[in-house]
């Protein structure tokens, strides 16, 4: 329940926004027939980043409405702050958290050329709207939406009442003037985005800043997208100049080490339409305490005691008495079913204290009855694996049908069950 006062002496009935130039007022859109509507192609704006060109499905279109929301600290100011001073067109940075000289500061070790953004230390949404109508720029950037304050709404800057009517104006200025604005938003602790949830309808692009704080890497993860599709992510990685775009994200994910260990392989998974090879590593120990430890980073724990039940039940593995600690490298935070493969893999090398082959991938999903079951995608996770140079990817039987296997250079091998794996790899 969350309390909302109406102020019925302050409605906007019949008011008009000051930044509207006049003929703009008198405009009235009439019905037309769907017949007569002519597609033509969409102009986008290149962002002179490549991983946010992909997120937001080539560039940015004009009079879009982008909200880009993510953790304190993870780097949302500095993304946007970058992109501006990226850009070769005119550029409106309106600040409302930091003063002028902290942009600066940022802007230094970012980037020598800052010619064509100009900032904004403002909270007042009329005066930004004002502004930015009559300077006209290539790209407007709010920093945040929750500091905004309209003066037709008397609830402090941050309520519900507030961010809904920044949002809404922001959305009429941006599609009357046909300029693109990109917003920042909080997130509550649960992670969503602080605010009515009509703000994240209202907007046409919602992209989410994720990552670990104690590691450099960033997911710029699409949420929502008017103008493109939601499976794209960028990955960045956080170093003193700013945030570097990471083209191939495999090659750093993977251990550089010529040595083999135990409890590590190597799984081909899937971040929306975008193929990386990633590390699990597992530890397998006898419990010293009476119960034991059961630890997943990066993971779901819940489906690391699945596929534990499935190994002792179906396959005859007992790590009743054993410490489990499963970890993914880089820090990232995979969901994708088809890592179940390289996670069996890994805890069998770790228990029997067996290292695999460094050129071995995996990609399948494991069912309670302990068979492979097939995976989306596989020939993009395959074109990766042949990329990077890998000999063998193992994938469940059902994937096979339709692969040329001519093509690739990595051999296929298909398996049914956990025990051919245990064969194939073990024996």
């Amino acid at each position: 329940m969350v309390e909302e006062t109406i102020y019925p002496e302050n409605s906007k009935a019949g008011k008009k926004s000051s930044w509207k130039k006049e003929e703009n007022r008198k405009k009235v859109n009439k019905p037309v027939p769907l017949t007569e509507i002519k597609l033509g192609k969409v102009f986008r704006i290149n962002t002179g980043d490549a991983e946010l060109n992909r997120t937001l499905g080539g560039g940015i279109v004009p009079g879009s409405l982008t909200l880009i929301g993510g953790q304190p600290g993870i780097g949302k100011s500095t993304l946007l702050l970058q992109c501006a001073l990226e850009l070769k067109t005119l550029v409106l940075y309106v600040s409302g958290e930091e003063s002028e000289e902290q942009i600066k500061m940022r802007a230094n070790r970012i980037s020598e050329d800052q010619q064509n953004v100009l900032m904004l230390a403002e909270t007042n949404l009329d005066n930004i709207l004002k502004h930015a109508a009559d300077i006209q720029p290539d790209l407007l950037i709010i920093d945040s939406i929750q500091v905004m304050s309209s003066p037709h709404v008397e609830s402090a800057p941050g309520s519900i009442t507030q961010v809904r009517e920044c949002a809404g104006e922001i959305l009429r200025f941006s599609k009357e003037s046909q300029i693109p604005v990109f917003i920042i938003g909080h997130i509550t602790k649960e992670g969503s985005l602080a605010g009515p949830k009509l703000l994240e309808h209202m907007v046409d692009v919602v992209l989410q800043f994720e990552g670990d704080r104690n590691y450099n890497y960033r997911i710029l993860r699409t949420i929502k997208n008017r103008y493109g599709s939601t499976d794209e992510l960028g990955i960045y990685e956080m170093n003193e100049k700013g945030l570097r775009p990471v083209s191939n994200p495999s090659e750093l994910l993977l251990s550089q080490h010529d040595e083999m260990h135990s409890g590590s392989a190597v799984a081909a998974t899937l971040e929306g339409q975008r193929p990386m090879l990633i590390e699990i590593q597992t530890l397998v120990s006898t419990a010293v305490y009476g119960t034991p430890q059961r630890s997943a980073t990066g993971f779901d724990l819940r489906r690391l005691h699945m596929i534990l039940a499935v190994l002792e039940k179906r396959s005859g593995f007992f790590f009743g008495q054993k410490d489990v600690f499963l970890n993914i490298a880089g820090g990232l935070k995979i969901s994708d079913p088809a890592l179940d493969l390289a996670i069996v893999a890994s805890l069998v090398s770790s228990l029997q204290n067996i290292a695999m082959s460094k050129d071995i991938c995996f990609a399948g999903e494991i069912s309670l009855t302990g068979e492979i079951k097939s995976v989306k995608s596989i020939e993009l996770r395959i074109r990766e694996a042949d990329r990077l140079g890998f000999k063998q990817i193992f994938i469940s039987s059902n994937n096979l049908k339709g692969i040329q296997q001519d093509r690739y250079k990595v051999e296929i091998k298909g398996i049914s069950k956990i025990e051919e794996l245990v064969i194939g790899i073990f024996s």
